[in-house]
């Protein structure tokens, strides 16, 4: 039997555990027969609960689960029962899902959508939300992606469709240049508020990322290519074996660092503080992580004065 996914079980446990709560020491079998798991899995997904809380987890911080009896109860640590209170991109990431559950609904969407009378607690939230982000239940969320010149996004497009080479004149962040490439451009993609370009640079002979908004300018070729049958993971850092490795202290504030960008290892540092070993392809990109993450992160080795020499530099930009 496989074991199952990490979203698989966290989506179940974001369903069990408020249900749980609200029963108040509910039946380990009829906790099992509403959410369909075996008891066994019940228990392993519980186990996890143990260690979920906030910083500093101490007992006090973390959630409590007891099973005595046949019976199971979950109890919230104090911070939990604080009000929660979202920034304004969470809520709009919450009000645009929420919508786009109703929309399912009406439109017949089945067991996709949200359907009959359980539409209306779903609905009165929304507009609740929407009062609170000052926008219209209604209306239509907009979102820009980074500023692309002319029509250079319609160009890429088009050659990584039609597998046509294009010529590019690029604007090289980490080594303040610009360059002219030609690329066979393998897949087209947005993430984070930008369009990037993945392929081949015949430049460089090799694999390569490109912001599409520092194209300056783009001309499909006649040239055309053959692209890999397996591109790999569309990700926006890709360490080479070459690169240099460098050791980061991350404090819990920049764990997220460990999660979202590949690396070699990472390693328990005591105090919630996380080792994370990475190779690093462009030192411009390791200033814009340690800048980003502030006083959270500390080189331990590899690259000794590259903070400092970023925060300088950036400082002078200010001077100007």
């Amino acid at each position: 039997m496989s074991r199952p996914a990490a979203a698989e079980r966290l989506a179940r446990l974001l369903a069990i555990v408020p249900w749980v709560v609200a029963q108040d020491g509910p039946s380990v079998e009829e906790v099992c027969v509403r959410f369909g798991v075996s008891e066994r899995e019940l228990l392993a997904d519980l186990n996890l609960l143990f260690m979920c809380g906030v910083y500093p987890f101490t007992p006090d911080s973390l959630i409590e689960v007891d099973v005595d009896d046949g019976r199971v109860w979950i109890r919230f640590a104090e911070w939990f029962r604080r009000p929660l209170r979202l920034a304004p991109q969470e809520g709009l990431a919450l009000l645009a899902a929420a919508q786009a559950m109703l929309e399912l609904s009406a439109a017949g969407a089945g067991t996709s959508g949200v359907e009959g009378p359980d539409r209306a607690p779903l609905a009165s939230a929304v507009a609740k939300l929407a009062g609170v982000l000052g926008t219209s239940a209604g209306g239509t969320l907009q979102v820009e992606l980074g500023e692309v010149a002319g029509d250079v996004l319609a160009i890429v497009e088009k050659a990584a469709g039609e597998h046509r080479k294009v010529r590019i004149e690029y604007y090289s962040f980490g080594r303040d240049v610009n360059t002219d490439r030609v690329v066979q451009p393998w897949r087209v993609f947005a993430t984070e508020g930008h369009w990037y370009l993945l392929g081949w640079c015949e430049r460089v002979r090799g694999r390569r990322l490109f912001r599409v908004d520092r194209v300056r300018s783009a001309r499909m070729l006649d040239d055309s290519f053959v692209a890999p049958a397996d591109i790999g993971p569309l990700t926006l850092y890709e360490g080479r074996p070459g690169d240099p490795l460098v050791v980061l202290d991350l404090a819990p504030g920049a764990a997220w660092v460990a999660d979202h960008y590949p690396n070699e290892g990472v390693a328990a540092a005591g105090d919630g503080h996380l080792e994370v070993r990475l190779r690093v392809s462009s030192t411009a990109w390791l200033e814009r992580l340690l800048l980003r993450a502030g006083p959270e992160v500390a080189v331990l080795a590899g690259a000794e004065g590259v903070g400092a020499a970023a925060a300088r530099r950036v400082l002078a930009l200010y001077d100007r």
